[in-house]
């Protein structure tokens, strides 16, 4: 991927895919036998994440810091939103480094879990 286009990459329309690809490995951890609440409350606040970045549309070159004030934000329990915070951020720099992860999103992240949800 070039510098120009990896700079026309809005973080937004990443967390929108990765939306799409949260979703698949939701119903991955709905089909365990085992208990997942804590899955389940991570992947709340990855997807409380995505959803507000997909709305509100930060810059590339400020996405970090707008991760950092929703940590601000959570306050004192903001540790497990740190933490998907942190996954998102590295998720962004792979869609910006890594042209087949990007295309894949692209393409709706298909999965094998994705289509055994249909």
């Amino acid at each position: 991927m070039s510098d120009m286009a990896s700079t026309e990459l809005r973080p937004a329309e990443v967390c929108r895919r990765l939306l799409a690809a949260l979703e698949a490995s939701d119903g991955r951890r709905g089909r365990r036998k085992r208990d997942t609440p804590p899955d389940a409350i991570g992947i709340a606040i990855k997807r409380s994440l995505l959803e507000a970045a997909a709305r509100e549309d930060p810059s590339p070159e400020g996405f970090e810091a707008w991760l950092l004030r929703q940590c601000q934000r959570a306050g004192a329990g903001s540790g497990p939103v740190r933490a998907m915070a942190l996954d998102v951020l590295h998720e962004w720099r792979l869609a910006q480094a890594v042209p087949p992860f990007e295309a894949w999103l692209e393409r709706g992240a298909p999965s094998d879990d994705a289509q055994s949800l249909e």
